[in-house]
């Protein structure tokens, strides 16, 4: 049977049109099962709207409440029969495989620990973001935001969780682990830095040692490591200068091509730079470490966005990678202590 995936249909900027959108796509594209989750008189009526829908595996759990991207810490524990905890409490129950949103991130993270809870071994969770680099292929960074302070123990296991996802959802089988930092030589960087640098580099994985910003996107490292005030920065950044590069190369094209053949050719030469640089490809960003499978992507997430997070969640909880993680780091700890701060 195919893996039943909770979705969070009031989470984006447009819900729950997106989020109706990419379910069915997941399901006529992908057989994936998926559960939506929110106000169900409104969903049906939205339902209702696309000739189909009734032969795919689409069903609706009924959720009261909504987290806006304005509600405070107060505001998300009040709201218990919100679409984000009644999705993760279908996953808790056994009822869903994993569960998507693109919902507040913040509020998804806290409810994601309170409800599931962290996997033995691990400390905390930590979000992994997927990215291209100019060698078409795929990089991890992790964590890109969920602990902005961390001790070097955490990168150490943000390192084991982030290998192992990137051998089970991209299928890299030795992946190229580097420590974000501000030079290639183990002393550069700062104190947790240059500490977390000795214990990667004792690790059983394939550890590459120091990586700088602009390696980020050259492919010749498959995970990065950084803590997730660092690693947000880098990724908003990143996302900022692609919107910018899309922005000029749109332009600079409309201003110069003027015969119609070329025209054409670089209408298609920008629509497959365009793909290589759409994070809505990648499905989101998996909350590592967790007791069950949470992905959280963008709140401006269009059809193709949601359909690909149901997708890449409905990979993750086939390939039992929360199970690996959990094994691989009690197996690391046995071997090495968590150090004592």
């Amino acid at each position: 049977m195919p893996s039943v995936i909770a979705l969070d249909a009031m989470g984006s900027d447009k819900a729950p049109k997106p989020e109706i959108e990419g379910a069915l796509q997941a399901a006529r594209h992908h057989g994936a099962r998926v559960l939506l989750v929110g106000p169900e008189a409104q969903l049906k009526a939205e339902l209702s709207r696309y000739p189909g829908a009734r032969r795919l595996e689409i069903d609706i759990v009924h959720a009261s409440e909504v987290i806006t991207m304005d509600d405070k810490v107060e505001a998300i524990r009040a709201k218990r029969d919100s679409s984000i905890r009644i999705g993760l409490r279908l996953v808790r129950e056994g009822r869903a495989d994993g569960f998507v949103t693109a919902g507040n991130t913040g509020a998804a993270m806290a409810t994601a620990r309170m409800v599931l809870g962290s996997l033995p071994s691990v400390d905390r969770p930590a979000l992994a973001a997927a990215f291209p680099t100019v060698l078409n292929t795929a990089a991890i960074l992790v964590d890109v935001g969920a602990n902005v302070d961390c001790e070097p123990h955490n990168l150490e296991q943000f390192a084991v969780m982030g290998d192992i996802y990137c051998r089970a959802i991209f299928g890299v089988k030795r992946p190229r682990v580097g420590l974000l930092s501000i030079g290639e030589e183990e002393s550069k960087g700062n104190e947790l830095t240059r500490k977390a640098f000795k214990l990667l580099k004792h690790l059983p994985l394939n550890f590459v040692g120091n990586v700088e910003g602009r390696d980020l996107y050259l492919g010749q490292v498959d995970v990065i490591v950084a803590d997730g005030f660092v690693g947000n920065v880098a990724l908003k950044s990143s996302e900022g200068v692609a919107r910018l590069v899309r922005a000029v190369l749109k332009e600079t094209l409309k201003s110069t091509i003027t015969r119609q053949v070329g025209a054409l050719l670089s209408r298609n030469a920008f629509s497959d730079f365009k793909k290589r640089l759409d994070h809505t490809e990648y499905g989101g960003a998996p909350l590592l470490g967790v007791k069950g499978v949470c992905f959280i992507t963008h709140g401006s997430s269009n059809t193709n966005a949601i359909k690909n997070a149901i997708r890449v969640a409905a990979e993750f909880a086939e390939g039992h990678v929360n199970e690996t993680i959990a094994r691989e780091l009690a197996g690391l700890h046995a071997k090495t202590p968590v150090p004592t701060h």
